[in-house]
């Protein structure tokens, strides 16, 4: 694992231009990256070089490995309770210690290092004392993830060679940076953040709540999520959950990171899937979530279109 002033480009294949897919941070919103690389991938568009923050570091990393189908068909099924049964609550550092997800992940899904996989791939992270960008290529695979995903006061930080590392969207939300560091002469970037400020969840009507769940048919872990508020049934402003708070503030400051970093670091073509309705722990929505992401592809194919053509590269 190296840092960003230690990380040489790689140099292209072949003589066209190399293509990125840079998969930005957004917790649930980021199955939505899975809608995106099948969409891209009917089209006969498939990424040279893959980067990827928090769950973009999660999807990124199965399709570097080959196992994205599987990944997907798994996602696919996941309920309330699956989602559950993955929490192992964690009150050091955060609420969730993420051994049985990065457990899970490392056998069935990413079970390498990063020089065994079919596709160059890197991950974000933030080293918590510093507050440096992190770029994770070394190693195993499974556990760079779960840096890249340590979302701070939701899963537990990362100790790693005397150093702390938490999610990467704290400093590069939507690493096309990394993308570009890779050899990426044409990046297409996936931003989950740009449907979230000032945008009210639309699941439900405003003042509205699910019906709960019969108490006998909730474990405790999902008695406590409720308590916590981040099963995302919450809609009532005035009910907001301490958890609730610092996910808005989290949003709110990832967003206006992403904003500058694009800025300063545009990718040729930015898809941005509207997801601003799918709760932090929404992993249950995938069907939905997926759809989106096909859905935002679609709205971008002539604008991805013409970045390919105008830059010679072939589908």
């Amino acid at each position: 694992m190296e840092e960003v002033d230690q990380l040489n480009p790689l140099s292209a294949a072949g003589t066209g231009p190399k293509l990125g897919l840079a998969l930005g941070s957004g917790a649930a919103k980021g199955w939505a990256h899975i809608g995106v690389i099948r969409a891209l991938e009917r089209e006969g568009i498939r990424p040279d070089v893959i980067s990827g923050c928090s769950i973009g570091a999660f999807v990124g990393a199965a399709a570097a490995t080959g196992e994205f189908e599987k990944l997907a068909r798994w996602v696919e099924k996941l309920t309330w309770q699956t989602v559950v049964s993955f929490l192992d609550v964690s009150l050091r550092g955060g609420l969730i210690k993420g051994d049985r997800l990065i457990d899970y992940f490392e056998r069935e899904i990413a079970g390498l290092g990063f020089d065994e996989l079919q596709l160059p791939f890197a991950c974000v992270a933030t080293e918590l004392q510093t507050g440096r960008e992190v770029w994770l290529k070394d190693g195993s695979v499974a556990r760079a993830v779960r840096a890249s995903i340590a979302m701070p006061g939701l899963f537990t930080p990362v100790a790693q060679n005397d150093r702390v590392l938490v999610d990467g969207g704290l400093v590069n939300p939507v690493p096309v940076s990394l993308c570009r560091a890779m050899g990426a002469d044409i990046v297409i970037a996936v931003d989950l953040g740009s449907d979230i400020v000032g945008r009210a969840r639309r699941r439900l009507p405003h003042g509205k709540k699910s019906p709960p769940e019969p108490a006998a048919e909730r474990n405790w872990a999902e008695r406590l999520l409720d308590r916590l508020g981040l099963n995302g049934n919450s809609s009532d402003e005035d009910e907001m959950s301490v958890l609730d708070v610092l996910n808005a503030s989290i949003n709110i400051m990832q967003v206006r990171i992403a904003r500058s970093r694009l800025a300063g670091e545009p990718a040729e073509v930015l898809i941005a899937p509207r997801v601003g309705q799918v709760g932090p722990m929404d992993y249950h929505r995938a069907k939905e979530t997926i759809a989106e992401g096909e859905a935002a592809v679609a709205r971008m194919m002539p604008a991805i279109r013409y970045a390919l053509g105008h830059e010679g590269a072939s589908q």
